[in-house]
């Protein structure tokens, strides 16, 4: 090859790695696509009040409430359930004794019990809220009352041994027992509507407020008689912000796990009580309104009460008063400060 050849040749191998350099160079010095990672969307839960607690619950309920009479017989303690009922309300039956309407909603408790017999003003205050009633036998008002189908019920006297049970550890009539498959059951039976249809207008204090605008009280004394197996006693715990209930000193607890029952709120509401037979039976006015007693926070304030579509329902100053969200102890009696019943507290 002649010199001449070799030089053009040579140039033209320059020439091609020059290229060759540029082209390298240039796809290298490219900027790089940059990928943003896209930060998935705060979703923020929403909460639902539970209407008888003022709890925050993520699911809102649409279940329908079931109010239990529930034997209240020194023989009968402790009971089945309570702990998880949203309110309790404690009337007098006969005599000194007393009963218990409890009302489930938040939860139904795997059994519920001792279960015990109706009166008819049990049976007005399930008809005005619309519940679902639970009892195991009843007085003659009640009966017809239940009889002319005001409410829908279950009684142990038609279903005894099938949907209400008895327990062998205790005798009749401290011994019948519903558990939650068979108040599911119940609701077939009597082609009952499972959904609720009247909610309560309770007012409850949002999580950040507090109430301490009262008396101090620590410690309450509600007394239905001299019998000392009918008077209830609350300490205020404020580190929980909680009531726990006593009676002769024994504390009040669920039988299903020995869980102590925690108020947020005790209600005591003055109801005019009447003596309507022989047996002691009684007539209680659960229309009128009253004076009331509100105790929650650590503290005691004299408020009233209304009955408000069906509901035995807390005012202030014409307003439903703000209670504490949790669970509510209501106890119906004839007088705030009477020669039978009274209503004492301490700092």
């Amino acid at each position: 090859m002649k010199w001449n050849e070799r030089m053009l040749l040579l140039i033209a191998l320059l020439g091609l790695l020059y290229l060759a350099g540029c082209s390298s160079k240039n796809i290298t010095s490219e900027p790089k696509e940059q990928v943003i990672k896209e930060e998935p969307e705060e979703i923020s839960a929403s909460y639902y009040p539970a209407p008888f607690t003022g709890e925050q619950l993520t699911e809102k309920l649409e279940n329908r409430p079931i109010l239990a009479t529930v034997n209240n017989h020194p023989l009968a303690r402790p009971q089945s359930g309570i702990a998880d009922a949203d309110l309790i309300y404690e009337f007098l039956a006969e005599g000194e004794v007393t009963r218990y309407l409890a009302l489930f909603h938040s939860k139904i408790p795997d059994q519920i019990g001792p279960i015990r017999s109706a009166r008819d003003y049990f049976v007005k205050l399930a008809e005005g809220m619309d519940v679902f009633y639970l009892a195991h036998g009843y007085s003659p008002d009640a009966k017809k009352l239940l009889d002319n189908r005001i409410v829908d019920h279950v009684n142990g006297m038609q279903y005894d041994g099938s949907l209400f049970e008895r327990s062998p550890e205790r005798k009749a009539p401290h011994n019948s027992y519903i558990s939650s498959d068979h108040i599911a059951q119940a609701f077939e039976i009597t082609n009952a509507s499972e959904k609720i249809s009247k909610m309560p207008v309770f007012s409850f204090l949002n999580p950040e407020e507090s109430d301490k605008i009262g008396d101090i009280a620590s410690s309450i004394i509600v007394s239905y008689s001299k019998n000392s197996n009918f008077i209830s006693t609350y300490q205020y715990d404020e580190q929980t912000n909680r009531y726990y209930r006593s009676v002769n000193g024994i504390d009040t607890v669920d039988k299903l796990n020995e869980r102590r029952v925690e108020l947020a709120n005790i209600i005591v509401m003055e109801m005019d009580h009447r003596m309507v037979d022989q047996e002691g039976r009684l007539a209680i006015d659960l229309h009128s309104g009253g004076k009331a007693l509100l105790f929650h926070e650590g503290i005691a304030k004299t408020i009233e009460w209304e009955n408000m579509d069906g509901f035995l329902t807390p005012l202030e100053q014409g307003l439903p008063v703000k209670l504490t969200a949790g669970k509510t102890w209501v106890h119906i009696v004839p007088s705030l400060s009477g020669p039978t019943t009274s209503v004492t507290y301490t700092p």
